[in-house]
């Protein structure tokens, strides 16, 4: 994996130190709401309070003003490694969700709520980390509030790091990341392949991708995926990066592979239900398209993966929510 892609991986870029020894520090949150350099990252119906393309950072007294303290599920992010935004270096950081009555007062003038996948790519390195890492927290407390086990409702623990049963601390859900492969398939003119999914607009297009199966390798889920949703024989997956997608709770690992020996690129099928169309391109082809197709945004690794085979940055400036960034 080059420098230049890495970079490329946009929502894999930060810059605090998570310091997960501290999160079992029972007065670790009281620690920091006396913690005059304490900053709170906000967020709302998954989306943070930003302004133009930094987040908008709150003291405990100012998310005290807007919304009761107890009402409150306050996570321990980190402590910045970077001075950004005027705030040094160790500055901690906590994020807060409040509801539509306290976002509708929250910030100051010429903010608004900003979602990741439009403007991740223009954050700085601490805030693209905070906002991915807020988010993804975010995403798993809202929807592990009871336990699996019995369904009961379950409290927070350890700065936000757990969730467990009122009367039994030892009875704990830790936050879950799903895996999922997504693939740059190659065929021996080095052309690559893009499928249209069925839930985008028609000419939109891009890399093959699923979710890794229990018991399964990532190397046998880019075969199996890449065939299911193509019929495409590929071998020798290659692994080239990784990038954490919280919409709810992905991470999406980058591979390379190659179409079969004696398989023809173009005996491909379209599943008919997560992918309707698939079609090749050469690298001149890709860009002669440009204005035909959408690629996808420059916040998922799709577009590192597709600007790394390419061999050079792409200007098309769409989100995935088809929306110019």
């Amino acid at each position: 994996m080059t420098d230049e892609f890495t970079q490329r991986l946009t929502l894999s870029r930060h810059a605090t130190d998570r310091r997960a020894e501290l999160r079992t520090r029972p007065a670790l949150l009281d620690e920091l709401a006396a913690d005059a350099r304490t900053r709170v990252i906000v967020l709302n119906k998954g989306k943070a309070l930003v302004a133009g393309n930094q987040l908008v950072t709150l003291t405990l007294e100012q998310l005290n003003a807007v919304t009761p303290a107890q009402s409150q599920e306050i996570i321990f992010l980190g402590i910045s490694t970077v001075e950004s935004s005027g705030e040094p270096i160790g500055t901690p950081f906590l994020a807060a969700t409040v509801d539509d009555s306290a976002a509708g007062v929250l910030g100051p003038e010429q903010s608004n709520w900003g979602d990741l996948r439009v403007l991740g790519h223009e954050l700085s390195d601490r805030d693209a980390g905070l906002f991915t890492q807020a988010l993804a927290l975010a995403n798993w407390h809202r929807t592990h509030a009871h336990a699996p086990s019995n369904g009961e409702a379950t409290v927070a623990g350890q700065a936000g790091w757990v969730r467990h049963l009122p009367e039994d601390e030892s009875a704990q859900v830790f936050p879950r990341t799903d895996p999922a492969v997504i693939v740059l398939v190659v065929d021996d003119q080095d052309r690559l392949l893009m499928g249209n999914n069925a839930m985008w607009e028609s000419n939109r297009f891009s890399l093959l991708a699923g979710y890794v199966e229990p018991g399964e390798s990532l190397e046998a889920a880019v075969i199996r995926e890449v065939f299911e949703e193509s019929g495409v024989v590929v071998t020798n997956p290659v692994y080239l990066g990784s990038q954490p997608w919280p919409f709810p709770q992905s991470l999406m690992l980058g591979f390379r592979a190659q179409v079969a020996a004696g398989f023809d690129p173009e005996n491909h099928v379209a599943d008919g239900e997560e992918i309707l169309k698939l079609r090749w391109f050469t690298r001149d082809e890709l860009k002669a398209s440009l204005d035909e197709i959408v690629l996808p945004g420059k916040v998922s690794i799709a577009r590192a993966l597709i600007e790394e085979w390419l061999g050079e940055s792409l200007d098309q400036e769409h989100t995935w929510l088809g929306q110019p960034s």
